[in-house]
């Protein structure tokens, strides 16, 4: 065991903790980035807009009256799914840019 002195690498270990906290403390910050961003997807021309951050939670939902039909309710349905996916299409590229360089660590 004279061989192993300072243990299973010395420095080397130190190094791989340093830059694993690293690591962890720059996810940690890009996941609070995700939190703090607000994303607005959008339909209808605008008539109905939604508000999310980049975790996909949503935040605010507006309607213009312009597309309130009480005689075509699917329709502004429609149009709220629409808006909902547009800001979380958004979500998930702003995600991947912020999350993808830790690859398959989350």
């Amino acid at each position: 065991m004279a061989g192993f002195k300072g243990g299973f690498g010395g420095g080397n270990m130190q190094a791989m903790m340093k830059q694993a906290q690293m690591m962890q403390q720059k996810l940690a910050d890009a996941q609070k980035e995700l939190e703090e961003m607000e994303i607005e997807g959008e339909s209808g021309g605008g008539m109905v807009k939604v508000v999310c951050n980049g975790k996909k939670v949503i935040s605010s939902i507006s309607i213009d009256p312009k597309a309130v039909d009480p005689d075509d309710v699917e329709m502004l349905e429609d149009l709220i799914v629409a808006a909902i996916n547009d800001a979380y299409s958004v979500a998930d590229e702003e995600y991947e840019d912020k999350m993808g360089m830790f690859g398959g660590m989350i």
